[in-house]
């Protein structure tokens, strides 16, 4: 369907196909940019600017958030003020000064959220220097390639990595000159960074050896690079993404301008839990907005395993997720409900079905069913401390039946988004009002502009007027100034001015974007058949049974084969049923034969409800009792397949399957 001008406008008309390049449909912007794009004011010119602001306007009120554990006991939360954190930046950023680092710069940040991380951060800003975070999840390889490739002389790094920093030094010697510790560093640490040549420092140190002196600050421009932020990716060397001072800074104006517009603007009664990674744009632009507004950020512990503790503790007011954490609170809330008995299963549903078909109808949330929330829906907030009125989602597609669950939560508007690091985080947002935007990613961001490209190859028309699709592309006042020191992949993705996402995406009647495939996971089996792969799994994880699944194929077979990880309560609430063995241990379970079957034939069952097509459909599966994880870097800190890498690891596997599928059929 051909956007509408319900919530976009056109600004530019599409242009058919050439001897060059496949036709492009037409430019559009959101609504709220119809008279051009989001822009800085003209006195705006770095990120510390609207930090140093803000600490003028609120210097007491609390600022940076952790809890202290003691005799093993955790405490509550613990705030330093914004005139605390600015004057422990401004002593960091004289330091770091000190020790040879000018602005323009590189300096790198290493570990996981925490109040420090932020410090070192702001440090860089006020002294134009540019930071660059390396991923705690990426690997020791990783690290000394991004060490040396931005050749950074200086890192802070959580306590418990300074070992690992020492371990890579030799590789990264030439260029890592100083190593600064978020906490203390023992006296063997010392030595062994003595006998390599590298300085090291507590912070308590490093914070001694500069000066909170605001009036040597060098001066800052729009255009100088803030941070260099390397992607993980899904196959090569991470690709290191410049974003200048105005990138960053418009695209916090454009979080203020959309929250707005959905819900309201943050302000120092607002409390944000940190604890996505602040390696990544989605986290990072998000505390640098609340950083402007003048209210609080406290950060989880770093163990997944107390996540829901430290958000009970904290009660934040804004929550930001990811699919699969906002999937493990819904089964946690509908495990509850369950298990209060059939009778309250049955009256949940009820008033389920009865304000979402309300809301479905056009009613708002509030006037769904106001009666329903104080009995039954209001108890359902306490899930995320009971007082969140802002709900983010970002990094993949939510499962639309979660994405509605979220929706019903009284007093708390949802908002899908999609971005890129390129883009500097959010490129689109949904309206939360407005439930037609239920599985899109709504409109673009009041920084950019947004138009689809044919993608001829896979059968996809952005030119159509009834059914436009293509690659998503994006130009604007937010987007990235290219790859570091990789000119040739920045002309691979910047073509004319856009930068091509490698996204497919569809547009809706109501204005907003669905995405629906990813231009760059095709492939062909051996029959000529092309498989959007990624699409499959979204399909094929809809099966209820499933935990994760990656699916392969390629030009030498004709079928396709997957690595599924179970639920581990659906897989042995089939074996109790089915009176199998080894009932209670999963990985037995994983490797029983009647138990592939039943899995495979619950899959192509999701697939045949969904239409699938005959070589669409999984031949065989393996069960795999293990999560794919960062750790044997199968996915991205962002929980995206690397499929090179599943490859790899299961190869063994994936080759046992097309035997095995191939002697079934025979």
């Amino acid at each position: 369907m051909a956007a509408t001008a319900d919530h976009v406008v056109v600004v530019e008309e599409g242009r058919p196909a050439t001897a060059e390049h496949p036709s492009a449909g037409p430019v559009y912007r959101c609504n709220y940019a119809k008279d051009g794009l989001l822009d800085l004011p003209t006195d705006l010119d770095s990120p510390w600017q609207l930090f140093s602001e803000a600490v003028k306007k609120y210097p007491n009120e609390q600022m940076l958030g952790r809890r202290l554990t003691t005799d093993s006991k955790v405490g509550p939360y613990t705030w330093i003020t914004y005139k605390e954190a600015h004057d422990a930046a401004l002593r960091i950023g004289s330091a770091i000064r000190s020790r040879g680092v000018d602005p323009g710069n590189c300096c790198g940040i290493y570990g996981s959220n925490c109040p420090e991380w932020i410090i070192a951060m702001e440090a860089c800003m006020s002294q134009g220097i540019t930071y660059v975070p390396l991923y705690d999840t990426l690997g020791v390889n990783a690290v000394e390639f991004i060490i040396n490739h931005a050749e950074v002389s200086l890192v802070f790094v959580q306590e418990k990595t300074v070992s690992s920093i020492l371990a890579c030094h030799k590789g990264c010697s030439s260029n890592l000159k100083t190593i600064v510790s978020f906490g203390e560093v023992s006296s063997t640490q010392k030595e062994e960074a003595e006998s390599q040549c590298v300085s090291l420092f507590s912070w308590h140190e490093f914070l001694l050896m500069g000066n909170s002196d605001e009036t040597k600050l060098p001066r800052k421009q729009k255009t100088d690079i803030c941070t260099i932020m390397y992607t993980s990716g899904t196959t090569g060397e991470p690709k290191g993404v410049i974003l200048n001072n105005a990138a960053i800074m418009v695209e916090v104006l454009s979080i203020d301008k959309m929250l707005q517009v959905t819900d309201r603007s943050c302000d120092t009664t607002d409390v944000f839990f940190s604890y996505l990674p602040l390696a990544h744009c989605y986290d990072q632009v998000m505390e640098i907005y609340f950083f402007s507004r003048g209210s609080s950020v406290g950060y989880w512990r770093g163990d997944i395993r107390y996540l829901m503790d430290d958000v009970h503790a904290l009660k934040p007011t804004v929550f930001c997720g990811v699919p699969r954490v906002y999937d493990k609170i819904y089964a946690g809330v509908m495990q509850k409900i369950s298990a209060g008995g059939l009778i309250r299963k049955k009256l949940f549903d009820f008033a389920y079905n009865y304000k979402l078909g309300n809301m479905r109808k056009g009613l708002s949330q509030e006037e769904a069913s106001p009666r329903l929330d104080r009995l039954i829906f209001d108890k359902i907030k306490e899930a995320l401390g009971g007082r969140a009125h802002m709900l983010l989602s970002g990094a993949a597609p939510l499962p639309r039946h979660v994405e509605e669950f979220l929706r019903i939560i009284p007093a708390s508007n949802l908002s899908q988004g999609y971005g890129l690091t390129e883009s500097c985080g959010g490129s689109f947002t949904t309206l939360a009002g407005v439930f037609s935007m239920v599985g899109t990613v709504g409109v673009p961001m009041p920084t950019v502009e947004a138009r689809l490209v044919s993608v001829p190859e896979m059968g996809y028309d952005a030119f159509s007027g009834e059914m436009a699709r293509g690659e998503i592309c994006l130009r604007g006042n937010s987007m990235f100034s290219g790859y570091h020191k990789r000119q040739d992949l920045t002309d691979q993705v910047v073509i004319d001015g856009w930068f091509h996402t490698g996204d497919i995406g569809e547009w809706q009647e109501d204005g907003s974007m669905k995405i629906i495939d990813r231009k760059k996971n095709i492939f062909k089996l051996s029959q000529g058949e092309y498989v959007a792969v990624e699409n499959l799994e979204n399909i094929y994880s809809r099966c209820p049974l499933i935990a994760q699944i990656w699916i392969y194929g390629n030009s030498f077979e004709s079928f396709l084969v997957g690595v599924v990880v179970p639920e581990r309560k659906a897989i042995e609430d089939w074996a109790k049923l089915n009176n199998q063995p080894s009932v209670n241990d999963f990985e037995s379970l994983c490797q029983n034969l009647k138990a592939k079957k039943y899995f495979l034939d619950e899959l192509n069952s999701t697939a045949k409800q969904y239409q699938l097509k005959g070589f669409e459909m999984l031949k065989a599966v393996h069960l795999e009792p293990n999560l794919f994880d960062i750790g044997r870097d199968l996915i991205t800190p962002t929980f995206k397949l690397k499929r090179p890498q599943l490859l790899q690891h299961y190869k063994s596997i994936i080759d046992q399957l097309y035997t095995e599928a191939k002697v079934s059929r025979a």
